[in-house]
């Protein structure tokens, strides 16, 4: 019987003296893509199932949203559990431990194109390049879930971060790129559940409407009914719009079906024009024999909502529903620290 080439005690020893076995340099000690890119988004909790993020559901209830900060560490634990599945030996072990930092390197600079890869805009050799254009450590992530029927109302919805403060009226690409913050991730993880992720910690996010299409609509007036506010030849609706005077009521055919009377609006807008531009002077629309009157009075520019803390830091975090809270607890646990 041939003896072995080696013994395990100098196999050991050999782990032990070189445990990175290869250099970092040489293609055989480098991730493959498909790996790298696994890990890169998973990251960013891309592929993590819900209940690991959201244990409760009254954790995260109708119409509410919950900022957060993304523990680092836990990510990076959650990359060492993917890379277990491979070790199967001291070998691997060692190889693993020696080669860690450099791998958490590499995917700090990979998770900031998982996004591109996402929309399908660069394939993974191309964004790759791109990301390791940027040699900067992984910064601060932080997050939002949102959790409401504009999710699904909007599947589109447009989620921008910035790291100071925006005046509200302003349009988006007039914004300072240097105010603009990196979109780590934007996805929707159920009909009515979005997530996004930002890189840094931003002072002012943005939830809105999509910009890319014309979009009429009208608005309850809280009585059961609906108006729309009534507008000079801009386009701009005329102040006070809660106003019974600067609000012309919605007509509806008859049937009790909710459906808009257009051309008896048409009609109501155009007397309504009339009315102002007799008795009070106001701004009136311009002559037209079409639906640009029309158009112009029912137009509904994009929403937006702003969440902002006026001082301070960004905090947000996941509150405990008052109804998982044990109060009796509480009061014991305050007894006991007087």
């Amino acid at each position: 019987m041939r003896a072995a080439w080696t013994t395990g005690a100098e196999a050991l020893r050999a782990r032990m003296v070189n445990p990175v076995q290869l250099a970092a340099p040489s293609p055989e000690a480098e991730m493959p893509p498909y790996m790298e890119s696994f890990l890169a988004h998973l990251r960013l909790l891309i592929g993590v199932p819900f209940d690991y993020l959201v244990a409760d559901s009254r954790l995260l209830p109708d119409e509410s949203i919950r900022f957060f900060y993304l523990d680092r560490s836990w990510c990076d634990r959650l990359v060492d559990g993917a890379l277990s599945v491979g070790k199967i030996g001291t070998r691997e072990q060692a190889h693993h431990q020696a080669h860690a930092p450099q791998a958490q390197q590499q995917l700090d600079r990979t998770e900031r194109v998982v996004r591109i890869l996402q929309r399908g805009l660069q394939d993974f050799p191309s964004a790759k390049q791109t990301g390791d254009q940027n040699p900067d450590a992984g910064q601060i992530v932080t997050g939002l879930l949102l959790r409401s029927a504009a999710v699904s109302g909007w599947p589109q919805m447009d989620v921008r971060a910035f790291s100071g403060d925006v005046p509200a009226g302003i349009d988006p690409s007039q914004v300072s790129n240097s105010l603009v913050m990196s979109l780590l991730r934007l996805e929707r993880l159920s009909p009515s559940v979005l997530i996004a992720l930002f890189q840094g910690v931003p002072k002012l996010v943005w939830c809105e409407e999509p910009h890319h299409g014309v979009q009429f609509a009208v608005q309850e007036n809280g009585r059961g009914g609906f108006f729309i506010p009534v507008r000079d030849a801009s386009g701009k609706a005329l102040l006070p719009s809660n106003a019974p005077a600067n609000q012309l009521p919605v007509p509806f055919r008859t049937g009790g079906r909710r459906v808009i009377a257009v051309a008896q609006l048409r009609k109501d807008i155009i007397k309504k024009d009339q009315d102002l531009s007799t008795h009070t002077g106001a701004p009136h629309l311009p002559a037209q024999t079409g639906a640009a009157g029309y158009a112009i009075s029912v137009l509904s520019p994009p929403w937006r909502q702003r969440f902002q803390k006026a001082a301070g830091t960004f905090s947000g975090g996941i509150n405990i529903a008052s109804a998982v809270e044990r109060p009796q607890l509480a009061v014991a646990i305050k007894s006991l620290l007087k």
